[in-house]
């Protein structure tokens, strides 16, 4: 995979995050928050391990 393919899809994941976030925010989540809250951070490790692996991928998080 290329570069620009990867950041292509990355940014789509990335724009998922944002989507999670806003989740987090409604009131009445319950029990949900804390799988939110799980998967919230698995994609932070995900692009710290892609901003480590490709230094060069300019990546907006």
């Amino acid at each position: 995979m290329d570069l620009p393919t990867l950041h292509d899809r990355l940014q789509i994941i990335l724009s998922k995050r944002e989507s999670l976030k806003m989740l987090m925010e409604l009131p009445g989540t319950g029990t949900i928050s804390i799988d939110i809250q799980s998967a919230l951070a698995e994609l932070d490790e995900l692009v710290n391990d892609i901003k480590r692996t490709f230094p060069d991928l300019d990546i907006s998080a």
